[in-house]
């Protein structure tokens, strides 16, 4: 393994003890420079407000009654991996009912009434046809990546596309096998995206006008990962994955500031926060997983790698954090290990393996410090309590049809929102 420090402006440090746990959740790291107003039951984009699968809800089912989890309603919706985002009493997805058009759907989280939807011309196939990413949400815009590099603003209330790019031809990049599968990331008043293309990486746009913010120089080829900010002593940064390894640019003029060679040609996972500078690296095939140390010295900053888990990794979702250790779904083409629980060292504490399987389903953390996670190949939906003693099932019910069932799930308000490639289901887990 390779590490490369890089040069950075100082923009002052932040006390450690900012970053500590609480409430039993790991704070994630760096995403208080939101500026718009985002609700506790909101879920506005790809993997929760925080961008690291935790919701702060409280108060949540920890068993299933007999009769089952009590579905809401259900929606008929087109293929698809990409999830659900939701705010303010609305449920945003990207659709793709067949092969020559995007359709950005508007529902009402309480009813599941479609309220408006918006489609354009994007044709073309595609292995394991549908949508891939998750819209990202503001108080009046909505912004989507399609699979084809698309990447559109809408208003809010009624559809409208308000402005347009596309992340593929505006910077000559390069489509992956399994077309772009990134999700638009929210911070102040940008929108952040990843174009990873031979000449530029990360750019951010002003989230009203569309005009660009910032770019940064190339760091890697575009894989399957969304971007996320991170703070790292005081510093925000995005930090993206690409078949080259982990890079990370400054939130606020798109410098280069660190980058980790992690090889894997077909990463999807980003990184989790485990600490204070301390991340968990993980992809699928064969890649393994790995814990690493970002820390600055001056204007230069570091990667130490603290432990390397060889071949054991996450395939399509990032991991977990829960009192100092990640949960991760580990199954991948190659291996079979099920739901793994690491260390803040790296250390393997335990594995599922086949029993139970946790097939590449989304999962969230709940404020009660309880899983919700989807089995991708059965369908059901499993409350897990994740400790460090060993796997705890509490319950589990089958919510779900057909295989590849690997879409990000959406928590508002005590609504789990999930789907598999023809269904959209609203399910109430708010605890009698």
């Amino acid at each position: 393994m390779k590490h490369i420090g890089r040069e950075h402006v100082d923009m002052g440090k932040r006390k450690n003890s900012s970053f500590r746990f609480l409430t039993g959740m790991s704070l994630a790291i760096g995403l208080l420079g939101l500026a718009q107003s985002v609700g506790a039951a909101d879920w506005p984009q790809f993997m929760g407000p925080n961008r690291d699968g935790t919701s702060v809800e409280k108060g949540l089912v920890k068993a299933w009654p007999e009769t089952g989890p009590k579905v809401i309603w259900t929606a008929s919706v087109g293929k698809g991996f990409g999830g659900a985002a939701i705010h303010k009493g609305e449920v945003f997805i990207l659709d793709r009912p067949n092969q020559q058009q995007d359709v950005l759907r508007c529902f009402d989280l309480a009813t599941g009434k479609e309220k408006w939807s918006f489609g354009y011309d994007a044709p073309g196939s595609i292995d394991h046809d549908g949508s891939r990413s998750t819209p990202a949400v503001t108080e009046s815009r909505v912004y989507t990546i399609g699979p084809f590099g698309h990447f559109y603003c809408t208003d809010r209330k009624t559809g409208k596309p308000l402005w347009q790019k596309n992340i593929l031809s505006d910077y000559n990049g390069k489509r992956p096998n399994w077309a772009v599968a990134q999700s638009p990331l929210l911070y102040g008043d940008k929108v952040i995206v990843a174009p990873q293309s031979a000449t530029v990486g990360v750019v951010a746009f002003d989230q009203q006008s569309g005009d660009e913010k910032w770019r940064s120089e190339a760091i890697g080829p575009m894989a399957y990962a969304s971007p996320r900010i991170v703070t790292i002593e005081g510093t925000d940064q995005v930090v993206c994955v690409s078949p080259s390894g982990i890079a990370a640019v400054s939130a606020s003029d798109g410098k280069v500031l660190w980058k980790y060679d992690h090889k894997c040609m077909i990463p999807v996972p980003n990184v989790s926060v485990l600490g204070p500078g301390r991340l968990f690296v993980t992809a699928g095939y064969n890649s393994g997983s790995a814990v690493i140390e970002v820390s600055r010295n001056g204007e230069a900053w570091a990667v130490k790698e603290i432990s390397r888990i060889p071949q054991i990794g996450g395939h399509c979702h990032q991991g977990l954090v829960y009192k100092d250790h990640v949960y991760v779904l580990c199954n991948t083409n190659e291996r079979n290990d099920g739901l793994v629980c690491f260390d803040a060292e790296g250390k393997l504490i335990w594995q599922t393996k086949r029993d139970p399987y946790l097939c590449k389903g989304g999962s969230i953390l709940a404020g009660d410090g309880i899983m919700y996670i989807m089995d991708g190949r059965s369908g059901e939906l499993h409350i897990v309590e994740p400790s460090p003693e060993g796997f705890k099932s509490l319950s589990k019910a089958k919510l779900l049809d057909g295989r590849d069932i690997w879409g990000p799930l959406a928590l508002s308000d005590g609504r789990l929102v999930i789907r598999d490639h023809s269904q959209l289901k609203c399910v109430d887990i708010r605890a009698e």
